[in-house]
């Protein structure tokens, strides 16, 4: 995975504020290969919609991916008539290095991009960026899959695009909707930050964008469409999903593994409702429990295998501390990462330890009950050891879940942080509705400047009518 370096932690979202002119506040890429018969068209009656319907100075950039035919020439003749439209040429094919490398470079605070082939309803463009806009979310995509979406395609592209979105709510727990479809936005700040970490250069650059996204904390925002399938598609099935699932196996291994700097993605202290400290509201208590209960019974399935295999070839008190050895690593290991929220490699070991206290605590209940169940009956039936075994771990259960909450996973903002997490002193500043760093707070103006550096730049809406398009270009 990537990990070179970013501008820096992502500012607090804020709407774009309405002053000055000049930069626009929409570019909407168009990424091409080989399309001299669709661009003319695709880029004119987007040109049109805009102009009618989008309130701000807007751009289109035409991404050419390496076309070998008169593409080039296409864009050239449309960016030279239209003042909105800019071309980009690139010597190196693949959807998602043209998006990278456009968006990089871009200065517009609303980052987007569609097909050529028009396939989704222009009506949902404005829908699609305006939280963005408005400072509400971080991403917004196109969703053909939610009940209110109009979709017409073939019974095999349903079900490929419908069995790859499983796929990925399956292994990557991913919540988002639709993943494939070629429609979305992102603001430029979070961009900035989030394109560094994405690998991939083709086709599952969309999908890989969103799952660190989503995995991050930010918000994506799913936009019904009204969407009518490309019969002259150039995109070839199998290859796409093939890359696909390596892409899905390579996330899926650096999330395992904590490789992934996510915390470069963290919004700031305060920025989510969730940091405030509200009172007679448990801070996560009900989601924990039910992280803990998910991640307990996989657990328990687990340590019940292993100790039916262990048994085969040990005594029952061996093969209940194997097996419970084992299954408490990895549910130490999974309660941090899904249940606590706890990020990254720092402080693992440290966790593992008191994990392994935890553990010690499970293996004399349990290792107790086999004991008694042997003085009472002699030679129990492994049925009966298994349904004590069950008793003793729901009892150690509870134990557990009280002893991670309090003292391997500390809440971050109780007073005494466990060693990972932020531990500095937070001003809250009532004039911005933010929360500094204290130490920044009482620097003065030049801290404030500091730390504001990145806001996007302020624009404001902009009719067709009201001045020569090109003097805003």
């Amino acid at each position: 995975m990537r990990t070179d370096s970013s501008p820096g932690p992502l500012p607090a979202r804020e709407h774009l504020p309405a002053a000055g002119a000049g930069t626009p506040v929409l570019d909407v890429v168009i990424p091409v290969y080989n399309e001299e018969k669709d661009l003319e068209p695709c880029v004119l009656g987007l040109h049109e919609h805009l102009r009618r319907t989008f309130p701000y100075a807007f751009r289109i950039t035409i991404a050419d991916n390496a076309s070998t035919d008169t593409t080039p020439q296409v864009a050239a003749r449309l960016e030279a008539e239209l003042a909105e439209v800019t071309s980009f040429r690139l010597e190196q094919k693949g959807r998602g290095h043209a998006l990278r490398t456009v968006w990089s470079a871009s200065d517009a605070p609303i980052l987007a991009y569609m097909d050529v082939d028009l396939s989704t309803d222009l009506n949902a463009l404005l829908p699609l960026v305006a939280p963005l806009i408005s400072g509400h979310s971080d991403l917004a995509i196109g969703s053909r899959l939610t009940r209110t979406s109009r979709v017409v395609r073939g019974p095999k592209r349903e079900f490929v695009s419908r069995a790859y979105n499983l796929i990925l709510r399956g292994s990557l727990q991913a919540r988002f909707s639709d993943a494939q479809c070629g429609f979305k936005a992102i603001r430029r700040d979070v961009a900035q930050v989030l394109l560094p970490l994405v690998e991939d250069t083709g086709w599952f650059f969309d999908t890989e964008m969103l799952v660190l996204a989503e995995r991050a904390g930010l918000r994506i925002h799913e936009v019904p469409v009204d969407w009518v399938d490309d019969p002259d598609s150039t995109v070839h099935i199998v290859k796409t999903a093939t890359d696909d699932l390596r892409g899905v196996w390579r996330i899926g291994r650096a999330l395992a593994t904590g490789s992934l700097p996510l915390d470069r993605l963290a919004r700031p202290f305060g920025d989510d409702p969730r940091d405030r400290d509200i009172q007679d509201v448990p801070r996560g208590l009900a989601r924990q429990l039910v992280g803990f209960c998910v991640v307990g019974g996989l657990s328990t399935l687990f340590y019940l295998a292993l100790y039916s295999l262990f048994r085969q070839f040990s005594g029952a008190q061996i093969a209940n501390a194997l097996a419970l050895l084992v299954s408490a690593v990895a549910n130490t290991a999974a309660n941090r990462r899904l249940t606590f929220g706890v990020r990254g490699r720092g402080g693992a070991v440290r966790h593992q330890a008191q994990g392994l206290v935890v553990f010690g605590i499970g293996l004399a209940l349990t290792s107790g009950s086999l004991a008694a169940l042997n003085a009472a009956t002699g030679n129990p039936a492994h049925s009966t050891e298994l349904a004590v075994l069950i008793a003793a771990n729901l009892a150690a259960t509870v134990l557990r879940f009280l002893l991670f909450r309090a003292w391997v996973f500390p809440d971050r903002r109780d007073g005494d942080h466990a060693p990972g997490y932020d531990r500095t002193p937070r001003t809250y500043d009532s004039t911005y509705g933010t929360t500094y760093d204290t130490a920044q707070f009482h620097a003065g103006a030049d801290a404030d400047r500091a730390i504001w550096r990145d806001a996007p730049t302020p624009v404001q809406p902009v009719r067709p009518q009201d001045t020569d398009p090109r003097d805003y270009r």
